[in-house]
């Protein structure tokens, strides 16, 4: 009986097993019939894409004015500004004048405390009193040894005194000359410590060096001040023409190259932004401007590497409006026109891009040497050197192109560029206005399109907002 048993517990399990294994076969066909169905999608909507072609913008060449401009910033500042420092050290006793108040040439700005610089002056006066007091005893005693000398020389010259009596009296001579040369020079130089006194003295009161205003004042009343013969002195006030006012910006040296001196200037400031300014180009530096150098303070050049540096000049542009609202100190932009040329045929900027021989783009032509290279040498190190150099001197053959759209593709054409503004490009040769080009996306016109391409027009994104 347990061997029936047995019998029937296997034909239940092999009964069993039989129905799981058409199960797992089930579900790899499905598997593999879902599998099929993806791939043919994918393949289908790949030769759609290819048969749409490739998508783009396009805009048409036109004939408008391009305006080659350097954009800068900088600070409002006056054309003159002073820095008042004192020749002479003390205490202030008086400043007249509040920061913004109006000064005429030649009023009293500062008053610094005299004391000191009085009693210098009657010290001196006594110095010089005594001096020319010895000057007159000095004189007398010079007559009184020539006139000693005259009669000795007389009695000399007749054999009636010795050498040694005349040659006593020649000596007292020469002593009574060489002391009143020396009293006359004390003359002198207690005269002129008396000049330098009465100069310090004058220098306690600071006039206005010009008309203008008070456009800082960074002492006040009972501070001590050093004077500019030590060091740099204190600044107590700036006085500055505000009529005449300019900006000072700083412009790279790939740029400056452009600029010259009258280029006209459309100046925005931050304080006003529904107005524009305009000036001229008053001013260009000579030599960079080390302050824009990488990295800040005295840590500058150690924290970075000269190629981190930034290399700027100083540009000065003169506001041609006069407007006395302007402050010193205010931000300011300034939009340098360097070149102008009417009647140009000019297209977007990112129309133009390069290629070389074969409508080949800058990478693909180096992956292309990179491969040709490889294959004729197998050291990586060699060609990478080679791949180097003949980049270079494939760059300098690279030519400049613009994509015109041919009915539903586009013809590849060379083309010769000027200057440019901020959004379009003069084109010298190679294009007529009216010819429409592509003007997207950059992919498009950087790596995917090549003479003859097919191509799909979509409307700029500007186009499609305002049709709705």
């Amino acid at each position: 009986m347990s061997a029936s048993l047995s019998s029937g517990n296997a034909t239940v399990a092999a009964a069993a097993a039989k129905p799981r294994r058409k199960s797992k076969m089930k579900w790899w066909v499905i598997g593999g019939t879902a599998l099929v169905a993806v791939l043919i999608t994918l393949a289908v909507v790949k030769k759609r894409s290819a048969n749409v072609g490739i998508s783009v913008t396009t805009e048409k060449a036109v004939v408008k004015t391009i305006v080659q401009t350097v954009t800068a910033t900088g600070k409002v500042q006056p054309e003159v500004e002073v820095k008042i420092n004192p020749e002479v050290f003390g205490e202030i006793t008086a400043l007249p004048f509040r920061e913004g108040a109006a000064v005429k040439k030649g009023d009293v700005i500062v008053r610094i405390k005299t004391d000191y610089y009085q009693a210098l002056v009657d010290q001196q006066t006594a110095a010089v009193a005594a001096a020319r007091s010895g000057a007159v005893n000095s004189l007398v005693q010079l007559e009184k040894a020539d006139a000693d000398l005259k009669k000795y020389q007389d009695l000399y010259d007749r054999k009636l005194v010795s050498e040694f009596d005349y040659i006593t009296y020649k000596t007292n001579y020469d002593g009574a000359k060489a002391s009143r040369e020396a009293s006359l020079a004390q003359v002198d130089e207690a005269e002129g410590f008396l000049k330098q006194a009465k100069d310090s003295l004058s220098k306690t009161s600071i006039y206005a060096p010009m008309d203008g205003t008070v456009s800082s004042r960074s002492s006040e009343v009972g501070e001590r001040v050093q004077a500019s013969t030590e060091f740099a002195g204190t600044e107590i006030m700036r006085v500055a023409d505000l009529s005449k006012m300019e900006v000072r910006v700083k412009v790279n040296e790939n740029d400056i190259v452009n600029v010259k001196v009258s280029d006209p200037v459309k100046i925005s400031i931050d304080a006003y932004p529904d107005r524009k300014f305009t000036g001229t180009v008053r001013e260009i530096a000579a030599s960079a401007d080390n302050n824009g150098a990488a990295g800040s303070g005295s840590s500058g050049q150690a924290s970075g590497s000269v190629s981190d540096e930034v290399t700027n000049f100083i540009v000065k542009i003169r506001v041609a409006d006069k407007d006395l609202t302007l402050r010193p100190g205010m931000s300011a932009t300034a939009d340098i026109e360097t070149q102008t040329v009417k009647n140009a045929v000019a297209v977007p900027i990112q129309s133009v891009t390069v290629r070389a021989a074969g409508g080949l783009t800058a990478e693909q032509l180096e992956e292309k040497k990179a491969k040709e290279m490889h294959e004729r040498s197998g050291n990586d190190l060699e060609v990478a050197v080679d791949n180097k150099v003949d980049a270079q001197r494939d760059r300098e053959k690279m030519e400049r192109v613009v994509f015109v759209r041919d009915g539903d593709k586009v013809k590849l054409k060379k083309v010769e560029t000027g200057i440019a503004d901020n959004s379009t490009i003069e084109v010298k040769s190679g294009l007529k206005s009216g010819e429409e080009v592509v003007s997207g996306t950059y992919a498009a016109i950087s790596r995917l399109l090549k003479d003859g391409s097919k191509i799909r027009v979509e409307k700029p994104k500007a186009d499609v907002a305002e049709a709705k």
